[in-house]
């Protein structure tokens, strides 16, 4: 199951596009998977035939769980020994070389049980029946470190993760039921339901707290899907954690215009030179929050908010956008954009990114107010771009009205990371890039 989030601990597998004894070539449809981020089709990474479906559609899985077996000959001799996730008590026997998608049930763990004391059993859902202890729970030094921060034991909070495991917005979300007056519910099993009085959103995050709102006649009632609930989960979790300001500037485009319209460009590109380029410079802008010390990236790996479809945002991350130029910037955030709105990016594509860049400005906005994309510490909005009268000087000391091409830049900064002065700075920095370069230094050829 490949890594398609930095915050993504499994998937779901939603259809296989080869079947057991299919020739694959490298780059081609092997399955669909559904997470809490997005949905997507996972390409071959190397080519040779399709031995074994390890998982079947409908089955979840944590990453890194082997989902299927290939080799580089149809006949090449295979062991599954250790491979397929066991299936519950019901769900028949372990994958085999047959032609049918075969493997666990939907709903099987991957974990593999452990030795239960006589007399005992444990259950598929990971609870215990009457008188058997409690598994450990293992938790990650972020959020061991979160839990003593927030005053919480690991039995108060209850793990949306794979296995029950406490993630960092179950914490998070946790705390914040604990400060509005909602039970946590006590100690809990992890992977039990809390005891609360409305059920806990499938994200972990305090949603909306369902049974509050009366449903009237004409009124429709829209589930959550499990991207739109990590969405929520994930944004409320920013700003119950950073210290969230806004800084807001006016940029005028007119050395970026006579460029951009030669090269058939938008102004998204620009805006992302400028900002690289102002990130070496005011490197505490790219950087993440590790709990309480600040993590400064050498490297700029910038995310592009991506709208699929209006169901879900997601973050693809251009690697390395230091080392590139105007027109090879320009090409990969549009093949990013491409390849997500077709639900066909690689699984690290969402990884290691250091600085977000949401590009709104399409709908003519004036002012966005983004939300910073935990755990960096800044996240820039574009806005819309509009033909204005501005005031310019004319030889000596005059001046006179012209019409340019102005929109405004919004920086949405955590303050724990830096203070305004320099998120301001940095903000000043990428105007003037974007007013006084030559661009067409840069120009597509």
């Amino acid at each position: 199951m490949p890594q398609l989030g930095e915050t993504v601990t499994e998937g779901t597998i939603t259809a296989w596009a080869k079947a057991v004894g299919d020739e694959v070539a490298v780059d081609d449809a092997l399955f669909d998977v559904s997470t809490e981020k997005v949905d997507t089709e996972v390409p071959s990474a190397h080519a040779g035939f399709l031995r074994a479906i390890l998982v079947p559609a409908g089955g979840t899985v944590a990453v890194g769980v082997p989902v299927a077996v290939m080799t580089a000959t149809a006949d090449e001799p295979l062991d599954l020994t250790g491979l397929a996730p066991p299936p519950r008590p019901d769900a028949g026997t372990a994958p085999t070389l047959h032609p049918e998608p075969v493997g666990p049930s939907p709903t099987a763990s991957h974990h593999r049980p452990e030795a239960a004391p006589s007399g005992r059993s444990r259950s598929s859902t990971g609870r215990h029946e009457t008188g058997a202890e409690p598994r450990p729970v293992v938790l990650t030094p972020v959020v061991r470190r979160l839990l003593e921060e927030k005053g919480l034991r690991p039995e108060q909070v209850v793990g949306s993760g794979s296995g029950g495991r406490i993630t960092r917005a179950d914490v998070l979300a946790a705390a914040a039921n604990s400060s509005n007056g909602v039970p946590t519910g006590g100690d809990v099993t992890p992977g039990s339901a809390p005891v609360v009085s409305s059920p806990a959103p499938t994200s972990g995050a305090d949603v909306g707290r369902p049974g509050t709102v009366a449903v009237g006649i004409g009124d429709e009632v829209v589930e959550l899907t499990k991207a739109r609930a990590a969405t929520a989960g994930h944004m409320r979790a920013s700003l119950d954690t950073a210290a969230h300001a806004l800084v807001v500037v006016g940029v005028d485009y007119s050395a970026v215009e006579p460029v951009r319209r030669a090269g058939g460009l938008s102004y998204l590109p620009f805006v992302a030179r400028a900002v690289v380029d102002s990130l070496r410079r005011f490197p505490h802008l790219n950087a993440s929050f590790d709990v309480d010390r600040l993590v400064v990236h050498g490297d700029v790996n910038l995310g592009v908010a991506v709208d699929v479809a209006g169901e879900a945002l997601v973050v693809p991350v251009v690697r390395d956008a230091q080392d590139l130029r105007l027109r090879a910037l320009s090409d990969m955030i549009d093949e990013l954009a491409d390849q997500a709105r077709r639900r066909r990016l690689p699984g690290d594509a969402f990884t290691g990114g250091t600085f977000t860049l949401t590009n709104v400005g399409f709908y003519g906005t004036v002012v966005a107010a983004p939300i910073i994309n935990l755990p960096q510490v800044a996240i820039l909005s574009t806005d819309g771009v509009r033909m204005t009268p501005v005031a310019v000087r004319t030889e000596g000391d005059s001046w006179a009205v012209a019409v340019h091409p102005v929109g405004n830049l919004s920086l949405a900064f955590d303050h724990r990371a830096v203070d305004g002065a320099y998120a301001v700075a940095f903000l000043a920095s990428v105007r003037s890039i974007l007013e006084e370069r030559d661009w067409q230094t840069e120009a597509p050829k």
